[in-house]
């Protein structure tokens, strides 16, 4: 899947089928809710899920507890925007 497509799924009611929880996360956080993004993405434990997890507590501006999680991912809190680095994670979870 394209970042494109990803993006054009947004507006769709559920997301695409198929996806893996990383990208799922993710498209739940893109239409705004953050806490289903978090619920799907806590539970998990390897370095993919660490970097969602990073980003979507960046996002929600507990700095400390992203710097935590970038940690656990073995990555640096990036200092781009939040809307590219979700981009950013998109486009390197799907391949694109």
């Amino acid at each position: 899947m394209t970042l494109s497509a990803f993006l054009d799924s947004l507006s769709q009611d559920t997301p695409p089928a198929g996806i893996s929880s990383y990208l799922t996360s993710l498209w739940w956080e893109g239409k705004g809710n953050w806490q289903k993004a978090h619920d799907i993405i806590e539970h998990l434990e390897d370095d993919t899920a660490a970097w969602v997890h990073a980003y979507l507590h960046r996002k929600e501006g507990d700095r400390g507890n992203a710097r935590y999680w970038y940690a656990r991912a073995g990555r640096k809190m990036p200092e781009v925007s939040l809307d590219q680095e979700w981009k950013d994670i998109v486009a390197d979870l799907s391949g694109h």
